[in-house]
């Protein structure tokens, strides 16, 4: 008995090159849905956990937390500037540099600067 045919049991290894076989055509759609572009972010995880475990500590008693809830109700209003400022440039379809995620309208606005020829 062979050794491949031990190693890889009935199956021999692909030769090369693996020809292409194109199922659907190689070009990009004119747009794309907004469907999932309705994600939920979560911000200021840590000051909230700080403030908990604060809270916790000291049988609920706001008044000896005051500098925990401080910087929480800042990193929420933090949080919300920088939400609207990004929700305007997505209405405005700007696109900024550096950006990992793009909005359903950022990414219809590129693909009408760079459109699919037939």
């Amino acid at each position: 008995m062979r050794l491949t045919k031990l190693l890889y049991g009935a199956r021999t290894p692909q030769k090369e090159p693996v020809p292409f076989k194109e199922i659907l055509p190689l070009k990009l759609k004119r747009g794309v849905s907004g469907k999932g572009g309705n994600t939920s972010e979560v911000c200021c995880i840590y000051e909230m956990s700080v403030l908990f475990a604060c809270l916790k500590a000291n049988e609920f008693n706001q008044k000896l937390c005051a500098k925990e809830i401080d910087s929480f109700q800042s990193c929420y209003k933090k949080s919300l500037v920088s939400q609207h400022g990004k929700k305007e440039k997505e209405a405005k379809g700007i696109l900024v540099p550096g950006d990992n995620k793009l909005s359903p309208r950022q990414v219809n606005t590129l693909l009408k600067k760079f459109p699919q020829f037939k």
